[in-house]
């Protein structure tokens, strides 16, 4: 796969052109055009093929080879600021135009006047000229270029100069002004992909040498000082340090870090030195996959820019063919004037330029990526602005997503002549390979029961496990010293054909202890919910969310107890991961109408989807198999990362509510749009017919209305 920076890419109708130019090349495999980051990634077997078809559709656009890992330029204003004193250049020759007839004699008025607006109107639109000429010679005529160069070009062939100098400033100034809207809603993407390190202090015994972080391996050691970006993802070997996050989960509270804390490449060390042990290679890295998602987010299309990018290509012939139809039919048929209807199809020619659909579309789903991308919401499409907009059910995992994952032993339970310390350090050595919050908790809850470590205790936390096995969604099963230790729920007991007895009514989540074959008791252990849970539900709501639900691996009164806390009705327990997806299948039957999750993506009414919200690692099944699969607050997770459709950066439940929200704020915004150009557009084409409409209100029919679609679908952005 080979990578180029597109630039002079401004255009997302030119981007649209350009990768289906060179998809249509024999020689090209596979071809993303991203608009968002200016780059092309193309798999083809003659790159030469393809540089040429990019010159022949997009002769402005330059070819720029790019690494595996490039520094995203920064953009300046030179080419901007020259924009602008080229219009203010045409502005002020057409003002003179029209000042004419006070300062020269009569009859020079109109020769002068008609030579300052021919000035102005080629200072102004030499270059919309250019490219419409350029376009047409190579075969690709039909653009909003080519509209606007017939119809300023028939204007002056009807006498109309100063029409043709006004179309052309606006126009110039319409697509000045959507370009700087363009920058606006890029910059929020681009503010991400800011945090790619740049450089690692490579630890060499007692120096350090700064290299590329491509180039240290995992097991190497990293500098980081203060004020540095953590270069790759690894544990802290040594020294403490504030860790800003900001940049990847919009959390605005440093965290601290020690000594075996994990760190993320792209955050920075705030307050101190540290040593940092490198357990990825930068490819592998949170910020590269993040990098990727996020410079990739606008390759899936949604269904309104699919049709909206068919529908130009069609459109635009037809209204050339239209206006020609308006000039000729008339005079023809019925002896009318041809200046006059010659006149009046120039007006529906500009009106009828599909620039306000064309642009505003793609830029209101770059303008809704961007703010949720500014929000810590990673979202991998434009798809999935529709689908997380026509939500009609939000499913929950339990824990670690709507709970902290924090977990404590409350209570131990044990049976009839069995100690309560025997019990818990029992469990304990079994689980001391287990990296599951509850494996933590009771590993603790021996350690404070057993200040000497199991000194008194039959076993040891520590001691050897000569065997271990984990069962996804049941337990856990050990041999320690050659007795078999079974932990976990009711069902991997029964299953190995012992009996527990009823589970104590508590809210709690209970863990049954088993040894050769013998039941100890049961360690009950609490979890908290995290603080804005409640506010995830309530937000649901107040989206319009048809129904939430929760589904739980844990026991049926610990998921209850939380479903009761936050108000949800629905909810599942004592899940397995494959019995998720079932269950998953059966709570949204009514929603999930059609089997296959990609087909879905078509956009549609409220209510018609349903989501998952989980924490990436266990419940990718249910994740890959949801409309939607949101993954919550786990960067270093490669499950989380790679299956999910929305990553939330920041392990806050609100967050979900927060995109449904910005997705549904696009979709009115799109909407508008639509139709206010439409409208709009139907209005002066039917004026314009009737003689009712000039070239000058031709021109707010066209960039106007552009203009107008393009600043309110920036609006997106200021709610973020």
């Amino acid at each position: 796969m080979t990578r180029y920076r597109l630039e002079n890419l401004d255009c997302p109708n030119c981007a649209a052109k350009l990768e289906k130019a060179v998809a249509s090349l024999e020689a090209v495999s596979s071809v993303s055009v991203n608009f968002a980051s200016m780059t092309m990634a193309v798999e083809a077997r003659d790159l030469e093929a393809v540089e040429r078809a990019v010159k022949k559709t997009t002769p402005e656009v330059s070819l720029v080879p790019l690494g595996p890992t490039p520094a995203q330029p920064a953009e300046t204003g030179r080419g901007r600021r020259l924009e602008f004193a080229t219009l203010a250049a045409a502005a002020l020759l057409t003002a003179a135009g029209f000042a004419a007839p006070l300062v020269f004699p009569a009859r020079a008025n109109p020769a002068i006047a008609d030579a300052l607006f021919l000035l102005g109107f080629l200072a102004a639109g030499w270059r919309v000229l250019f490219d419409a000429v350029r376009s047409l010679l190579k075969g690709h005529p039909f653009d909003e270029k080519f509209l606007m160069a017939i119809a300023s070009a028939g204007a002056i062939a009807l006498g109309a100069f100063s029409e043709a100098a006004g179309t052309m400033i606006l126009f110039g100034l319409g697509t000045a002004l959507e370009g700087i809207a363009v920058r606006k809603s890029r910059g929020s993407i681009r503010a991400l992909l800011a945090v790619r390190p740049d450089y690692a202090n490579l630890a060499n015994g007692d120096s350090t040498t700064r290299v590329s972080p491509l180039e240290v391996n995992p097991g190497d050691l990293v500098l980081v000082k203060p004020g540095e970006r953590i270069p790759l993802d690894g544990v802290v070997e040594s020294g403490t340090s504030g860790i800003d996050t900001s940049a990847l989960t919009g959390e605005s509270l440093p965290r601290m870090a020690g000594v075996g804390d994990t760190v993320l490449a792209g955050t920075v060390s705030l307050t101190g030195l540290i040593t940092v042990r490198v357990t990825r290679p930068f490819a592998e890295s949170s910020v590269s996959r993040i990098m990727d998602m996020v410079e990739n987010a606008t390759a899936r299309k949604s269904a309104p820019e699919l049709f909206f990018a068919g529908f130009a290509r069609i459109y635009t012939p037809a209204v050339v063919a239209l206006s020609i139809l308006v000039a000729v039919i008339p005079p023809l048929a019925f002896g009318a004037p041809f200046s006059v209807w010659l006149y009046r199809a120039l007006v529906v020619l500009m009106v009828s330029c599909p620039c306000a659909l064309v642009i505003s579309i793609p830029l209101a789903y770059f303008a809704g990526i961007g703010a949720a991308s500014a929000r810590g919401i990673l979202i991998k499409g434009s798809c999935f602005l529709d689908v997380l907009a026509s939500l009609g059910t939000v499913v929950f995992d339990k824990t670690g997503t709507l709970t902290k994952g924090n977990f404590r032993v409350v209570k131990v339970v044990p049976a009839e002549g069995v100690e309560r310390d025997f019990l818990v350090s029992v469990a304990a050595a079994a689980e001391a390979p287990s990296t599951h919050p509850l494996a933590a908790s009771i590993r603790e809850a021996a350690i404070v029961r057993d200040g000497t470590r199991g000194a008194s205790a039959v076993f040891d936390p520590n001691a050897a496990v000569e065997e271990f096995e984990n069962i996804a969604g049941a337990g856990i099963r050990a041999r320690i010293g050659g007795r078999e230790i079974l932990v976990g729920n009711d069902g991997l007991l029964a299953g190995h054909g012992i009996a527990a007895g009823d589970p104590p009514v508590s809210g709690l989540t209970a863990v049954s202890v088993a040894l050769d074959g013998r039941f100890l008791g049961r360690i009950l252990v609490g979890d908290e919910l995290k603080k804005d849970a409640r506010d995830a539900v309530e937000g649901l709501q107040r989206e319009g969310i048809l129904s939430t639900v929760i589904l739980s691996g844990d026991g049926e009164e610990a998921t209850a107890s939380v479903a009761r806390l936050l108000g949800i009705e629905r909810w599942r327990s004592g899940l397995l991961p494959e019995g998720k997806v079932e269950a998953f299948e059966e709570e949204t039957a009514g929603i999930a109408s059609r089997p296959d999750r990609r087909g879905l993506r078509t956009g549609g009414r409220r209510g018609r989807y349903s989501a998952f919200v989980g924490d990436g690692i266990n419940d990718a099944p249910v994740l890959a198999r949801a409309d939607v699969g949101i993954s919550m607050g786990n960067l270093g997770s490669d499950a989380a990362v790679e299956t999910a459709d929305v990553v939330i950066m920041k392990d806050s439940p609100a967050k979900v509510a927060e995109a449904v929200g910005i997705a549904r704020r696009t979709r009115t915004i799109l909407i508008q749009n639509v139709a206010f150009a439409l409208s709009v557009k139907a209005l002066f084409i039917g004026l314009g017919l009737f003689g009712l409409a000039g070239i000058w209100e031709a021109v707010f029919g066209d960039t106007g209305v552009a203009l107008i679609a393009v600043l309110n679908s920036l609006r997106v952005l200021k709610r973020a």
